[in-house]
């Protein structure tokens, strides 16, 4: 909280510098005497919101929870959104003496400063070793290890796993635990809550699996009273989490989820819609003269076509012409079979993924395109003409449908992306099973922030070049 109040007040302290940029004056003046005849309102609006800001974080749970950070990072983005629409109704319907470029500066740098800030603040708690709690998954199976996969996948998040407790009726060998660390495999024992006192209190995540739903249903009644911050992870897959409600029975112990995919509904679709086509005019417009950069560089190496066209299959099994930038020689077909039969071992890399790591038709001019993934630019005239979305499903070749498996029926309900849950998540590295599972997981649990965050880390991962040739 304090690291909040801080944030705050560095905003609305450096929000000073675009008043001072507009009007011409001199920035190390405005920020030494900024006192001026409108400050005592700016301030006292600002202050005021920023107050309800921390009191809607502290109801969210913020200051006494530990959350991922992208979870909670929504949470930021949907309360500075209602403050900044409180801003702007007090800002253009009162008459009071305002500096609305003040203020709205302000936000805009709390937005940015509020996170950066809990994560500085995390960051210091680990280097003191004041963060990370130590944790006991109950639970070795499958489920378990999918929990601490899951678990130690945040590492901001401050959870250590060091125990894998067996309940007696569960078996894992140490090596299947987890290839990032080698928590300690305990029996649970008959007396829990001794075994539990006796490692320190720690959190407990049970994580049994389905075989196991007695012994979970007596757990819980035990280390329910003891353990009020008890996480449970049911071994539940291929649900639309963000799609889920919960309906309740009074004075029965029962409770069904309705499930309900967000891409499924016409809403949701029309604000994905909205979104591409505001978000993909403005990037074609602003990445322009990068477009006819990288056009002339094609046309001067080999005097080629500039664009690549390929047939994809898109919504409904339609098929359209997916645009990218050519990145290989106009005769790669005819090249690739030629290498595939004087390099038979590569024959099981390429077909993978369909492609290979070190390509014998790639250009100079396309290698550099790989590894920055500008190749893919021109697929924003794709999402222009509404064949494909910015984020979403990797859009398939017809000889790729069968592969992909029983998520073929979700992967047709949406148009393919330029970016997704795959490209983010190991790209080429990955398999072709997980690729279509991570689609399927993105589809089911949509919601327009998770697009975002999609975004946000494709720039993360093209500037790191993971996996990407």
């Amino acid at each position: 909280m304090l690291g909040d109040i801080l944030a705050f007040a560095l905003a609305v302290y450096f929000s000073r510098l675009s008043h001072a940029f507009y009007y011409g004056e001199n920035p190390t003046y405005v920020l030494l005497h900024w006192w001026g005849s409108m400050a005592e309102v700016n301030i006292l609006l600002f202050l005021f919101l920023a107050s309800l800001g921390i009191l809607a974080f502290n109801l969210k749970g913020h200051y006494a929870r530990r959350r991922v950070f992208w979870d909670e990072a929504g949470d930021i983005f949907a309360i500075f959104t209602v403050l900044l629409g409180l801003n702007a109704a007090i800002a253009f319907s009162g008459k009071w003496p305002l500096s609305r470029l003040w203020l709205f500066s302000a936000w805009l740098l709390a937005l940015i400063f509020v996170p950066a800030m809990r994560l500085l603040v995390r960051w210091i708690f680990q280097r003191l070793r004041l963060w990370n709690r130590p944790v006991a998954i109950i639970g070795t199976g499958t489920n378990a290890r999918e929990a601490m996969r899951a678990i130690q996948s945040d590492t901001l998040l401050g959870y250590e796993v060091r125990w894998l407790l067996d309940p007696g009726n569960e078996s894992c060998s140490r090596a299947q635990v987890s290839h990032r660390s080698q928590p300690k495999t305990l029996p649970l024992g008959p007396d829990p809550l001794t075994t539990l006192r006796s490692l320190g209190d720690p959190q407990i995540v049970v994580a049994l699996d389905n075989a196991h739903w007695e012994t979970q249903q007596r757990l819980l009644s035990l280390l329910g009273p003891h353990y009020p911050n008890l996480a449970i992870a049911p071994p539940l897959r291929g649900l639309p989490l963000y799609g889920l409600e919960v309906m309740h029975f009074f004075s029965h112990e029962v409770f069904m989820l309705r499930v309900r995919d967000n891409l499924a509904r016409p809403g949701p679709r029309l604000i994905k819609r909205f979104f591409d086509l505001a978000v993909a005019s403005v990037l074609s417009v602003i990445l322009s003269p990068l477009l006819a950069w990288i056009a002339w560089r094609i046309r001067r190496e080999d005097g080629g076509p500039v664009f690549f066209r390929q047939e994809r299959v898109g919504r409904g099994g339609k098929r359209f012409l997916c645009l990218k930038f050519r990145s290989m020689v106009p005769d790669a077909e005819p090249r690739l079979q030629r290498y595939l039969v004087e390099h038979p071992e590569m024959a099981a890399e390429y077909e993978r993924n369909f492609k290979l790591r070190d390509d014998p038709r790639v250009t100079r001019i396309g290698r550099f395109l790989r590894r920055t993934s500008l190749d893919e630019l021109p697929q924003l005239f794709n999402v222009l003409r509404g064949e494909m979305s910015l984020v979403g499903p990797r859009p398939l070749l017809s000889r790729e449908l069968e592969r992909y498996g029983d998520n073929i029926a979700l992967y047709t309900q949406v148009n393919p992306g330029i970016t997704g849950l795959w490209q983010v998540s190991g790209r080429s590295e990955t398999s072709f099973a997980d690729r279509s599972n991570l689609d399927a997981w993105y589809l089911r649990n949509w919601t327009l922030w998770y697009d975002i965050v999609i975004l946000l880390r494709t720039v993360r991962v093209v500037f790191r070049r993971e996996g990407a040739y």
